[in-house]
């Protein structure tokens, strides 16, 4: 059986238990190609604007790309859209693993959700025929559980994407599962599937991915592995493959940008013992890698002296090890080890669950909670309390409901001036960079549609590791602006694609446009194309959250890292210089000073 490049979108209603499939458009494939692209286009023009991101009105969007699931490198990722609880703005949030790959095997390219089910519902889709089953029996499981049961009652190689305990209690942390331990983590989309009592989407597929011109794909595709063999950072033998993400660990850290104890610093004394290289030395029992991944960044890591004995699973990542480690101050790798693994099978974004204890251990610090609100110590270095901590958020008990729906929405109930703490942008945490040392990374998080997010425009690609290019992360100039906006131009057109973002550590934008082109048979489609498709999907992103009151006033960064001088290492006495920079992007942008597109933009980018 053979499905055409262009697939098709599976409606879902849960409220009538009904679902429909339509084409997508060739103009909006073009305009828009997929994963993010095609869900915020979705999201745009079907949500009107102030809805309740837990009303049954709510989208969720679960896109794959032109490229996904087929013999190009990396790609088997998917993105979910939607608008975020977290925010109250347009959002995305990605994930790797098959699952993606088996959506396109079975006939779609994307799946779009309306409506509320009655009762916990799982879907099953075999082949395009789609079942609505009852999912009372998983509701309050955990991941591994659920993952099992539903593969029992479908069939052992269906690929299964659910919500965890954290999404059913509609925490603003809750991540998108799939296959276990693979994460949508961020900006809380698990909470919004949560709301609509859908627990989990199982797939089969057996259909064939057809593209227009395979010849001409695999010949792009054969460059970008070329360009992936020669990097240092993607190769074989190279920095991800030996030593997963947290081969940034010591790099980010020597630097002095790895965010200690709430970004009070940028040097963490204990990062050695959680690096890449302690984990290839300790606990790695394999490498893992998502479908047609040739970098095999993906760690099994298994526990097997101290406290955490026993713990195993994939995939103990450089967020992860920082939002737990450096941000709370622990350097015990089998903590780490336990925290990701209640994550993974509680549902939640390990990102913001860490950034948000490390929050409350300094409020703890500082006096302004104690044991009596908290119910015991919460000190920075404290793996017992951190694993305590994770497991009361995850089933919002005690202090644990305080901290369920992140730092700003804490804040607001601790009050005392405790917004100054929250380490957030627009809602959301912040990720692994203090961007007191990176100036590019700081107007990206400041200025990225989702908030805080590394992966809008991760310049420290550039500003840090190297890769590409090499630039100086202290310059704060019109040509860091540049880039900033070309790596965020760059990302979603790439999660757009859908491909791994890691590609573009080796790989340029004229691999991915030769791929497209051959994958979907467009004459004449080049960098040009590819890179406005990613401006025109930033700018769109920016018109949902204008409609939702975003403005000047959210592309901002805490106060904390405007104002207090890094106190040591490579950045020391250097705060952001966001307002200046700002304003520059806003120009580059052809947005107006509120940081609106204008007219003349829109009509440029065929908005």
């Amino acid at each position: 059986m053979v499905t055409k490049m262009s697939g098709k979108i599976l409606r879902i209603d849960l409220t009538s238990e009904s679902s429909k499939e339509e084409e997508i458009p060739e103009e909006t494939r073009r305009k828009f190609l997929g994963g993010r692209g095609l869900g915020t286009k979705i999201l745009y023009d079907e949500l009107s604007a102030g809805k309740d991101p837990f009303s049954a009105e709510n989208i969720v969007v679960i896109a794959a790309g032109p490229l996904t699931g087929t013999k190009t490198p990396s790609s088997g990722r998917h993105v979910v859209i939607s608008k975020s609880p977290a925010t109250g703005g347009v959002t995305f949030t990605s994930s790797g693993g098959t699952w993606a790959a088996e959506l396109r095997k079975a006939g779609y390219d994307a799946i779009v959700i309306k409506g509320k089910a009655e009762k916990p519902t799982y879907l099953w889709i075999n082949d395009g025929k789609v079942e609505f089953r009852d999912a009372s029996k998983y509701w309050g499981k955990l991941v591994g559980e659920v993952d099992d049961g539903i593969r029992v009652e479908t069939d052992e190689e269906a690929k299964v994407l659910q919500i965890g305990i954290g999404g059913e209690k509609k925490s603003y942390m809750a991540a998108v599962m799939n296959e276990k331990y693979r994460a949508a983590g961020r900006t809380g989309l698990g909470a919004v599937l949560g709301s609509k009592n859908l627990k989990a989407i199982a797939l089969k597929g057996t259909k064939e991915i057809e593209v227009a011109n395979s010849v001409a794909m695999s010949r792009a595709a054969d460059r970008a592995l070329k360009k992936i063999a020669e990097s240092d950072v993607t190769k074989e033998g190279g920095g991800l493959y030996s030593y997963g993400t947290a081969v940034l660990t010591n790099i980010i850290n020597a630097s002095g940008i790895y965010p200690t104890r709430n970004f009070q610093t940028g040097v963490f004394k204990g990062a050695e013992k959680i690096s890449g290289e302690t984990m290839a030395e300790t606990i790695l029992e394999k490498r893992t890698a998502c479908h047609e991944c040739p970098m095999e960044c993906g760690r099994w890591i298994k526990v097997d002296k101290g406290r955490y004995k026993g713990i195993e699973g994939e995939s103990l990542e450089y967020e992860t090890s920082w939002a737990f480690g450096g941000q709370c101050g622990v350097d015990d790798l089998g903590a780490l080890a336990k925290v990701n693994h209640m994550c993974n099978e509680y549902g939640l974004d390990t990102i913001s669950v860490g950034n948000t204890i490390g929050f409350a251990m300094e409020l703890f610090e500082k006096g302004i909670i104690t044991k009596k609100d908290v119910g015991f110590k919460l000190k920075f270095g404290d793996d017992k309390a951190m694993v305590s901590m994770t497991e009361l958020i995850a089933k919002r008990e005690g202090f644990g409901d305080v901290l369920a729906d992140g730092t700003r929405k804490a804040a607001e109930k601790i009050g005392k001036g405790t917004d100054y703490y929250t380490m957030q942008v627009k809602g959301l945490e912040f990720p692994a960079y203090d961007p007191r040392g990176a100036m590019g990374i700081g107007l990206n998080f400041a200025t990225a549609n989702r908030g805080a997010c590394h992966v809008s425009g991760y310049t420290i690609a550039a500003e840090i590791v190297g890769a590409p290019l090499k630039v100086d992360p202290f310059d704060a100039g019109e040509e860091k602006v540049d880039l900033t906006i070309l790596f965020q131009d760059f990302t979603a057109a790439i999660d757009s694609a859908v491909n791994c973002l890691f590609l573009s550590f080796a790989v340029g934008a004229e691999e991915w446009a030769d791929m497209i082109a051959g994958a979907a048979g467009w004459d004449g489609y080049g960098v040009e194309e590819f890179l406005k498709t990613g401006e025109r999907i930033f700018a769109l992103e920016r018109m949902f959250n204008k409609r939702e009151g975003f403005g000047k006033k959210d592309d901002t960064l805490p106060e904390r890292l405007l104002k207090e001088p890094m106190p040591e290492g490579p950045a020391k006495g250097k705060v952001h210089p966001l307002e200046d920079m700002l304003k520059v992007f806003y120009e580059k942008r052809g947005y107006d000073e509120n940081g609106h597109p204008t007219e003349e933009k829109l009509k440029e980018l065929g908005l």
